[in-house]
Formats: structure tokens, sequence, C-alpha cells
């Protein structure tokens, strides 16, 4: 930058307030007409218009020098003057302030913007700079900027996690699709063979018919061709002619009558054909995929009760009070039931609240759980054994194995049924009924439980509800991962999935239902005695209506919650 008040320069006799920058360092001394805020140097009439030649240059602001020496500054320093350009015009400098709105602007911007503002309160930047500008200010607004900079990136951070692990629920969704779509085509394949079986059982069936009437043939025809042979040889012997004749036709007859059986033979005329299921290709041509995706936000705070209902399960056909062991929702809005005391299955409509059918069966139901859209698997006690329940139009039941335990809770986790006793075992069968292993210790053949109650399956973890130790959790292999225990679990009997990352655990004796997150962080105390809860047992919790229901030992009453 050049000097302000230069004297008599490079042997010039002329003196000036200022000197271009450019000519002076060609050793040359010019008065400075302009000074340019962007470039900081100051130009005489030749280098002014030199400098407007450049289209880059162009936008630069070139001010008066007296204008440059009004705006404050020392005569040996660059006038303050703003270099920031407006975003929406772009050849303009936000040299104006509003200190109504504490915005700046260009002088464009704040005639249109800022015209109802008294014009007292808007002012030039450069004319007002020793006013307006505080260094302490300034450093607290560069402290707060920092401050905002590494709130964003730690933020980002997180929303970094965060894609991370919506990314992994995704592919393990797709996993969930790609091994269900293997199924339904493993059940495709087995029904196509089944079709094929039956197919084979015709074929052989009529085979078998035509190839009995073809040896019935043939050994007939081979009893005419002897006996016509015989009645040649015959030809000089009148006596033998005569006998080959009777017996010729005897023979004759029996040929008649096995002709007769033949023609009339329920396999004539008879073909195979195979016709498909049209229904099949409508429904599944029907259908908008092969499952429903969900989108939830991931619930980290207490939920709030917003109101409850009592519904009253009690049957007329029903002798004793209702206790019921457990309980599951079917993708059809249906609430199942197990009335362990009446031996009943009931069925509720969680829209109406109602009973709208039941089965009666002949052993006492405790846990129950979905198998697929059309089927329920139920344990049951005396006697011990998982069965099975089509739950289409009617609830109707198909197959069953047994056990040599009693089957109080259960729950599904891939193609596997995970069986709680009541005791201390958990019993891992598959749908077939194999038992594949029994799970009581932990690694270090510590008892993992005491008083095993209600099971649920979320994502690869396994959380078992037991009445003396709490929440045991397990991971995908089976391994324990962490136990809780707090005063508020007392009586641990009933463990779901809120879909959201929760999980509500209903205690019997504390008559409460505690929010937990999937790592075993309490969230706080949902539902107390006051809200109306007295020994409460199963619970569920349906996530497209946010509604939870729970059940109650020795009571006709199921309680319906609506949370928020």
């Amino acid at each position: 930058m050049a000097t302000s008040e230069r004297t008599q320069l490079n042997m010039s006799e002329e003196t000036f307030d200022y000197i271009c920058t450019g000519c002076d360092k060609k050793n040359k001394t010019l008065k400075a007409v302009r000074y340019c805020v962007e470039c900081k140097e100051y130009f005489c009439v030749s280098c002014t218009d030199m400098h407007n030649n450049f289209s880059y240059l162009m936008s630069h602001s070139l001010l008066d020098v007296e204008q440059a020496k009004q705006s404050g500054n020392q005569a040996d320093s660059s006038p303050e003057f703003p270099t920031e350009r407006c975003c929406i015009h772009k050849c303009k400098v936000l040299d104006m302030y509003c200190a109504i709105h504490n915005d700046v602007g260009c002088y464009v911007c704040m005639a249109k913007n800022h015209k109802s503002c008294p014009e007292s309160q808007i002012c030039s930047i450069p004319d007002m700079v020793d006013t307006l500008f505080n260094l302490s200010d300034s450093q607290q607004t560069h402290s707060r900027l920092q401050q905002m900079i590494v709130t964003l990136t730690s933020l980002s951070k997180s929303k970094d996690n965060q894609l991370k692990i919506l990314k992994e629920a995704k592919d393990k969704c797709i996993g969930k699709i790609e091994k269900f779509k293997n199924v339904l085509q493993q059940m495709i394949r087995r029904a196509a063979e089944a079709s094929k079986q039956e197919l084979k059982d015709a074929y052989q069936r009529l085979e078998a018919d035509i190839l009995q009437d073809e040896s019935t043939i043939k050994s007939t025809k081979d009893v005419l061709q002897k006996t016509d042979d015989k009645l040649k040889k015959a030809s000089g012997n009148r006596a033998q002619r005569f006998v080959c004749s009777k017996e010729a036709e005897n023979y004759i007859k029996q040929a008649e009558n096995e002709k007769m059986k033949v023609e009339t033979n329920d396999n004539k005329d008879m073909e195979i054909s195979f016709y498909p299921d049209d229904s099949l290709v409508d429904y599944i041509q029907g259908l908008h995929g092969i499952g429903n995706v969900l989108v939830a936000k991931m619930k980290k705070s207490l939920y709030k009760i917003k109101c409850s209902k009592d519904i009253d399960i009690k049957l007329s056909a029903d002798t004793n009070l209702c206790s019921s062991l457990g309980c599951c929702l079917t993708n059809d809005n249906l609430l199942l039931l197990t009335d362990y005391n009446n031996r009943k299955l009931k069925r509720i409509d969680t829209q109406t609240l109602t009973v709208v059918d039941y089965r009666a069966l002949d052993s006492h139901p405790q846990g129950i759980c979905c198998i697929n859209q059309k089927e329920v698997a139920v344990g049951c006690n005396r006697p011990h054994k998982i069965q099975f329940f089509s739950i289409t139009s009617e609830m109707k039941p198909t197959r069953k194995f047994d056990t040599s335990h009693n089957c109080y809770s259960i729950a599904k986790k891939d193609e596997n049924l995970y069986v709680t006793d009541g005791n201390t075992s958990l019993y891992v069968y598959d749908t077939s009924g194999t038992l594949l292993r029994t799970i009581t210790n932990d690694k270090g053949e510590n008892k993992l439980f005491s008083n095993i109650r209600h099971i649920v399956s979320i994502g690869v973890k396994i959380f078992v509800g037991d009445w003396s130790n709490g929440i045991v959790c397990l991971d995908g292999k089976s391994e324990h991962v962490y136990t809780i225990k707090n005063v508020y679990l007392s009586g641990v009997c009933g463990v779901c999935s809120d879909g959201r990352g929760g999980i509500f655990v209903s205690c019997h004796n504390s008559n409460k239902v505690v929010q937990y997150n999937e790592n075993g962080k309490m969230i706080g105390v949902l539902a107390r005695q006051k809200d109306g809860l007295r020994y409460p047992y199963s619970i569920v919790f349906h996530q497209a209506q946010n509604k939870m229901f729970v059940t109650h030992y020795g009571s006709d009453i199921l309680k319906m919650y609506e949370l928020e």
C-alpha cells in the first residue's frame, strides 16, 4: 500500500496527499484519485481505467480518495470498508446496518426490506464503524461461532451414526424379506411337489388298472389259443374233438365275462388333468408385498397414558373366574387371549374392544405367539404340549407336539420356538417339535433363571421376564448379555416390545408397568395401581393403534391403555 501525504518523491516537484500504488512501484509519482477496497491500493486516473478493463475487477468497490479518508482511518492505513458482497445484489457490498433488526445489507436491500425502519436506526457501516464495532462482542461472537461449529460437528457425527444404524436396519429387513421369500418359495415347492405326487399316485392307480386288464386279456387269450390248438390237433379223433369243443365253449364264456369286465371297468376312458388354483394367483396378485414395512420414530422418552378402558372378557359359557396368562396380536387387528381357568382361547377385536369368538380346549392354555398370518402356537399345561391353531375364519386346532415340561410362555424367533417352563429352563424347539437345546446357565455355569415367566424376541435379542431375577437379556446365540434387577421389578411376569426401541415390563407384585430401552436403561414407570393395575400379568402393545393391553391374574377384566 502506498503511504499517505507523501512529499516530492523521485525528483518530482509535485506534492500529493495520496499517490498511485502501481506507479510508485515503477518509481513514478502520480496523484491517486481512487482507492480499491478489495485490492487495498490507490489508483491514478490511468490505472483506474486499467483496473476497470478487467471483468473480474469490475465488481470491486472504488472509492474517491476523500471518501476513503473520511472512513475514519489513519493516513498510513487502509480504509476500513466492508468487502463482503450481497448474496442478492452481487455487485454491492454489505455496507449498511439496521439497528432495529440487528441486520446488515447493501443499500438496495435496506431500501427494499427496511423501508419501514426509522432512518435514524439505519447507518453506513464505514461511517459508524467506531461506534458499531466492539472487540469483546466480536470475540464473543467468534467464540459462539466456534462452539456452534463443534456442536454441528458432533451433530453431524450423530447423524452419521444414525444413518449407519438405519442402513443396518434396512439390511436386516432385506435379510428378513429374503428369508421370508425363501420360506414362501419352499412352501410353493412343497405344494408343487405335493401336486406332482398326487398326479403320480393317480397315474399309478390308473396304470395298475390298465396293466391288470392287459394281463387278464393276455392270459385269457393264451387259454383260448391253446384250446384252439388242441381243437385243430383232434381233427381225426371225434371223441377228443368233442371234449375240446366243450372246453372251448366254456373258455369262450369265460372270455366273454372277462371281456365284459374289461369293457365296463371304471378306468375306461379315464384321463388325467391338472387345473391350477386360480385363487392363489388372484391372492398373490392382490398382495402389495409379502409383509408390512413400518416406519416409526424411536421412542426415547416415557409414554403417557392418554386414556384407558376396562374390557370384560368373561363369557356366558365361562364357569370360573378368568385368568389370562398369555396374549398376542394378529395382523388383522385381533387380540388372542389364553384363559387358563376356563380352558379357552379367546379372540378380541381391538377396535370394538369386544370378544368376537372363542375356542374351547382340552387342556389349560398359557403362553401364545403368532407363527404366521394364519397360525398361532399355544403352550398348554395338563397335558404338556404345544398346540397349533389355524386362525383364519375360525380357530381350529391343527398339528401339535408333546413336551416333557410345562409350557408357560412361548415366542417365535427366526424359525424356532422358545418355550419357558415357569421354573428355571428355557427350551428351544423347531416348529416340528424337535428339541434343539435347553438354556439354564450362563458361560460361567451360573443359573440364569429362578422363576422364569414370559419371553419376547426383539431383533437379535431375547428378553425373558423372571419373577425373582427381573429381566434377563440373551443375544442371538442365546448367550447371556445382562440382567436387570431393581426395586421396581417385583414379580416380573410380562414383557413386550413397542417396536420403537422400548420394552414394557409388567410387575405382578408391585402393580406396575415399567418402560425400558433395549439397552436395559430404565425410562420410567408407565402405569401404576392408581391407573387400574391389579396383579398385571401378560402384556402386548399395538404399534399402529398406540394401545397397550394388560391382562390380570384371576380377573375378568382386560385393561386397555391408549398411549401418547
